[in-house]
């Protein structure tokens, strides 16, 4: 039996003849049609059950009145099981269609090839990690990446710029699933003005986009402008003819876009579009501007054109500039002609493959239509995240992103998914974006390694974390709590992994709430104890304001590639606070920048060069040198003789040996990163690094810590390439070509159109491509030695090496033969070469040692077991005995506790141990007084509650630690009348 679908109305129904009849919906006939509107109007129409009776109505209303319109133009068998109605029919661009049926990937494609057309530098889509901006986390915006160049902070590549940005947001994290529209990741389409075009040109070329490339209906179209701007209404209704009713003036709140109390602003226009009355309120003054969903607002135009000064007053901008947003997924989700972000065709494509691995069928049960939105949208979040080097932690991005990795398995475990999943769905994703976005196609498996390794994590712990969870929530029912204690949600956050965002997602579920503000003293708390333990640090640098009353055309030349001298003009110089003409010898730090320096700002993880700047009336020693605003390089100085001034012509000497060392650590960092690829395979990329003259700590993504033969064979490999003296050659080429050449890139690095590329050794016995910026040796060969110090976990997916080289090594070798030696000194050992067999004996020396002492330990128990037992009480024919031990180990009073009930089946046992710092509580119950209704766990819990500690266990035996060592007595006081309780 066929399927079919009524080129009229787009429904579907199955005909055992594979032919048309009637339309039970909109009536068409296979000789010509009827329209009976009456029919349907008065509500006699048998509609099936994937169309309503609205559904029908609407159908007629767009259909119905012109018998022409209802001749067949399509029909076709369909065999395999549909479930489209007309929306999809719109796909083949039926005649009934009034709007043409666009995928997502090709609107992106249509609008910059439009906009190219119009003058503007298509340019990638900066990473979602912001670069060089600390107020956000993610790039949450298509303006966001941008602000340098609005700012005058740097250079933009072209004064008309288009792009598709890639985005996420988070702050309506809890509405994802629940509605149909919200969404974490979206791209955002723009076009950009730096201070070139303006009103006019880009008001004409948003209408002719519309209207001529999307052929939207104009009747369907209406925009906004901001109540004041005249000049825009003109543009709308002279320029492109718009009538004056289809033009809404609205106030401030809707139309004027400011980023805060001060800076650059402006009037905005929208464009919105009809999407017919059954969207509407039912109102009769609904229009442009309503709450309800019939007028959607798709394209935003904003006109910076003024500066808001901090007393509310504005000023014209000299430079005005167009800042153009358009959300591609509302964009595609019109032009197909559906009302869900989810059913836009290549996030359709992601909800239908987590339909698949569900085994459910999407629009049948809410509840399960929640969890599949909730996975298709995060599954997206964290592909993109992860193409762009972000890593799960319990910090920043980190934590956005494990909380949505998180958040989907916790949906896939409510869908009944019981293994891991999510790297399954990541082809799906990247199959549907790799054209534009291409590094999501070349990270594929690293990406589904890192997903799978995170998934497996956190499956781990959840079952236990949701066990515990129920707990909480029944302990709270039979309380009569509706909040669950910080502490409680931190133990499930720190021990189990859950997020508290989903905590207190599940706990809503279940008609509770948690105390948030308690986690986070709690989780502070933890954070302070982890600051005090590794140190506190502070920021160096001068606030950024400072650089940006420089020139910002004014920019500084790099000369050190090739040297470590250079001459050069002082341009500025500033303060932690402020521009100034002089630097004195007054113990205070300031910031140099000139025209050209031979000093590398620090940049891609090499640090900056250390040195002197000199001129005919002072000497500055230079202590760092950082990139700041508009390629400006500003060294920090501290001056240490005479004084400097701007305009003086200077001398500028980098510290040769402290550079040289540099780059012999940042070319063993590349040659590091291609043994690791060889030895553990090609999912190793760079994800961080830090380059200076002591050492080389490179991360890197893997998913398990080094063996020792691995770590020996890297290193062995390393000083391999080192001793075959490869030359070391520095291209710049256009970035295409570096990437068939197969130049590794940095993870969520914004490369330009030209790039330098790095490369050690030659046609068959090249090692290393890589695109990099720093300084390196000329050969491998001076890089002299290399040897890895440590490996270790960054996070959950990153390893880190910590290494050293050339004259580092030999220093380090030192260290160990002194070590070596006080080491044989101490073991009294006149040759170093006897010292292992020496430790091996000492080693199994000790171990007999210790047999003895536990021997002896058994022996003093089993003598105090007897006058511990003599000293039993009898309390309601139960034997009830407790002792405090020192110097004993909790195993041992374990074993003491668990032999004493075993001898006496009528007996409660309670130790308390204490083993230097540590102290614990053994309790045993014998079987009689288990029958009575001892239970060990529960009595341990109240003895040790009683000094501040928990613990609990089985009933017959059970372990609990001491809060309060001073306690202890008291609380042993107290036993037997806690045991009297239980004894039936």
């Amino acid at each position: 039996m066929g399927k079919y679908q009524c080129p009229c109305c787009g429904c579907l129904t199955l005909d055992e003849k594979k032919a048309w009849e009637i339309c039970p919906v909109c009536f068409w006939e296979d000789e010509g049609g009827i329209y009976d509107g009456d029919k349907v109007n008065d509500g006699t129409v048998s509609v099936p059950n994937h169309m309503t009776l609205a559904q029908a109505r609407e159908n007629f209303s767009r259909f119905g009145a012109c018998e022409e319109s209802m001749i067949p133009k399509v029909r076709k068998p369909i065999d395999t099981e549909v479930t489209e109605t007309y929306s999809d029919l719109l796909k083949t661009g039926s005649e009934e269609s009034k709007m043409k049926w666009m995928g997502l990937n090709e609107l992106r494609e249509s609008y910059l090839k439009f906009f190219e057309s119009k003058g503007h530098l298509r340019i990638k889509s900066f990473p979602l990690v912001p670069q060089n901006d600390n107020s956000l986390l993610l790039i949450n915006a298509g303006m966001a990446p941008l602000k340098p160049y609005f700012t005058g902070q740097d250079v933009p590549p072209s004064v008309r710029v288009c792009d598709c940005q890639k985005c996420i947001r988070t702050g309506d994290i809890e509405n994802v699933g629940i509605t149909a529209r919200h969404g974490t990741f979206f791209e955002m389409l723009g076009n950009w003005s730096f201070g070139e075009y303006f009103k006019k040109e880009a008001i004409a070329w948003a209408w002719e986009y519309v209207t001529k490339v999307l052929e939207i209906p104009e009747d369907r179209l209406y925009v906004s402008v901001y109540q004041d701007d005249d000049e825009a209404v003109k543009i709308w209704h002279e320029q492109e003819g718009l009538p004056m009713e289809k033009i809404f003036r609205m106030g401030k709140e809707d139309n004027f876009w400011e980023a805060g109390i001060d800076g650059p602003c402006g009037p905005c226009s929208e464009i919105y579009y009809d999407r017919g009355e059954e969207y509407g309120c039912g109102k009769p003054d609904c229009t442009v501007g309503c709450d309800c969903d019939r007028y959607m607002e798709f394209w935003n135009l904003v006109f910076t054109q003024f500066e808001r000064h901090e007393d509310g007053t504005y000023t014209e901008l000299k430079q005005k500039n167009i800042d153009t947003g358009m959300g591609l997924e509302r964009i595609a989700a019109m032009m197909q002609n559906v009302d869900s972000i989810f059913d836009v065709d290549t996030v359709k494509a992601i909800r239908d493959h987590v339909c698949r691995i569900a085994g459910v069928e999407y629009g049948k049960e809410h509840k399960k239509d929640v969890s599949v939105r909730v996975i298709t949208d995060h599954i997206r979040s964290v592909t993109f995240m992860a193409s762009d080097g972000i890593l799960p932690s319990n910090e920043g991005r980190g934590y956005v992103m494990r909380r949505l990795i998180r958040r989907a398995v916790r949906h896939g475990k409510l869908l009944g998914i019981d293994k891991p999943f999510l790297k399954d769905i990541v082809k799906t994703v990247v199959d549907n974006s790799k054209g534009e976005y291409t590094e999501l196609e070349e990270k594929y498996d690293y990406i589904v390694k890192l997903l799978a390794t995170e998934e497996q994590n956190f499956n781990n712990t959840i079952d236990k974390g949701m066990k515990l969870l129920d707990e909480y929530v029944a302990q709270m029912k039979a309380e009569g709590r509706t909040v669950l204690d910080g502490e409680s949600c931190f133990k499930l956050s720190d021990t189990h992994g859950f997020p508290i965002d989903l905590t207190r997602e599940i706990l809503e579920e279940k008609g509770f709430s948690c105390d948030e503000e308690g986690y986070r003293a709690a989780y502070e708390k933890q954070r302070e104890t982890a600051r005090i333990a590794r140190g506190g640090s502070k920021y160096m640098g001068a606030d950024d304001t400072v650089f940006l009353k420089m020139d910002k055309t004014f920019h500084t030349e790099f000369t050190g590639y090739d040297r470590f001298e250079d001459d050069s003009t002082i341009a500025y110089i500033a303060t932690e606070d402020d521009l100034v003409e002089n630097a004195g010898c007054d113990g205070n730090i300031y910031y140099i920048v000139s025209a050209k320096t031979p000093f590398y700002a620090e940049s891609g993880g090499q640090v900056g060069d250390k040195g002197f700047i000199t001129t005919a009336s002072g000497k500055a020693q230079v202590l760092d040198v950082m990139k700041v605003t508009a390629g400006k390089f500003a060294h920090k100085v501290k001056i240490v003789e005479g004084g400097i001034a701007v305009g003086q012509e200077a001398h500028f000497s980098v510290d040769k040996k402290n550079r040289r060392d540099i780059m012999r650590n940042h070319s063993a960092a590349h040659l590091l990163q291609a043994a690791l690829r060889k030895v553990l395979g090609d999912h190793v990329h760079q994800a961080g690094q830090l380059v200076d003259a002591e050492r080389v700590r490179f991360d890197f993504s893997h998913f398990e810590g080094m063996t020792e033969e691995q770590k020996m064979k890297v290193e062995a490999l390393v000083n391999t390439y080192i001793l075959k003296a490869l030359d070391v050659t520095v291209k710049e080429m256009p970035i295409e070509e570096a990437k068939q050449l197969g130049a590794m890139a940095l993870f969520g690095e914004k490369y330009g159109s030209t790039v330098r590329v790095v490369t050690m050794g030659e046609g068959d016995e090249t090692v290393s491509i890589e695109f990099c910026g720093g300084t390196h040796v000329e050969n491998t060969s001076h890089i002299g030695l290399f040897r890895i110090i440590s490996e270790s976990s960054v996070a959950s997916g990153v390893r880190r090496i910590e290494a050293v080289t050339g004259r580092n090594v030999l220093t380090l070798i030192e260290q160990h033969r002194e070590q070596i030696m006080e080491a044989a000194a101490a073991l009294k050992v006149t040759n170093p070469a006897e010292l292992v067999n020496r430790c091996r004996q000492v080693i199994s020396e000790i171990k007999e040692l210790e047999k003895e002492r536990d021997s002896l330990q058994s022996e003093i128990a089993n003598l105090r077991s007897k006058s511990i037992m003599d000293a039993a009480a009898d309390v309601k024919g139960i034997k009830v005995a407790s002792a405090m031990l020192t110097n004993i180990k909790a195993d041992v009073l374990r074993k003491m506790a668990d032999e004493i009930k075993a001898a006496h089946d009528d007996i409660i046992i309670v130790l308390a141990g204490v083993d230097g710092e540590k102290a614990n509580f053994a309790v045993g119950v014998g079987k009689e007084a288990l029958a009575r209704g001892a239970h060990a766990g529960k009595i341990a819990g109240r003895v040790a509650a009683l000094t501040g500690g928990k613990g609990g266990g089985r009933p017959d035996s059970a372990m609990a630690g001491v809060g309060d060592r001073f306690k202890i007595d008291e609380a042993l006081d107290q036993t037997e009348e806690i045991a009297a309780e239980f004894i039936k």
